[in-house]
């Protein structure tokens, strides 16, 4: 039993040390995309400043109307409807467009969810996780991950497929193996356990070119 012990700690270890480099990676990112935004804001500033000294009013609502627009496509990328989701999607979101991979997402949760934001945390970020470290192995033209996220009835549904190599997948049990090692699996055992507390349902699907997860959450 102390044996076994031991395993699950240095597992769950390893775990917490992927998840701590994970967050790293994207609170860095988020931090260079607030300097370049920084950086523009400046010279915002300076060209409405010109505008302003030549007297053109007309020229400073077009600008204005510029800045409006655009701010639109730095805004949250993602509004769900739930501060949870919100926050670990565009996380993801952020992280996986700085690597080149494509990201399609469309979320909506309408409810309060029964289930608790620590279960949601799990699920959502190992499945972007995974997504984002097979789009790695593909040409950066080839990237992508698509993400669906909605209620149906009185159960969370959420679909995540993303492209992988070309080949199927092989399949040890109920989990597909991967490239990231033993470690790797722990935070797919982690998603099983929580769907089957909760009593829903899971399913994945290897197909060429394609990796599909599907989950059916009850919110009862």
């Amino acid at each position: 039993m102390g044996i076994l012990s031991k395993k699950i700690d240095r597992q769950i270890a390893a775990y917490q040390r992927e998840l701590i480099e994970t967050h790293y990676q994207e609170v860095e990112n988020m931090y260079r995309q607030i300097r370049g935004w920084r950086h523009d804001y400046r010279n915002h500033i300076q060209m409405m400043k010109v505008l302003a000294e030549n007297g053109d009013l007309d020229g400073i609502k077009a600008y204005l109307d510029e800045l409006d627009t655009d701010l639109n496509t730095v805004d949250t990328v993602v509004k769900t409807g739930n501060a949870m989701a919100d926050a670990i999607l565009n996380s993801k979101i952020s992280l996986a467009r700085s690597r080149n991979i494509t990201t399609q997402v469309d979320a909506h949760i309408p409810v309060k969810l029964s289930m608790s934001e620590l279960d949601l945390c799990v699920i959502l970020g190992n499945l972007f996780d995974n997504a984002i470290e097979a789009s790695l192995a593909l040409p950066e033209d080839q990237r992508m991950i698509r993400v669906y996220l909605d209620m149906k009835g009185t159960q969370l549904y959420l679909s995540f497929t993303n492209r992988t190599a070309g080949k199927k997948l092989p399949k040890v049990g109920k989990i597909f193996k991967t490239t990231k090692g033993a470690d790797h699996g722990f935070g797919l055992v982690r998603i099983d356990n929580i769907i089957e507390r909760l009593d829903g349902y899971l399913s994945r699907n290897s197909e060429d070119g394609a990796f599909t997860t599907e989950l059916l959450i009850p919110q009862v």
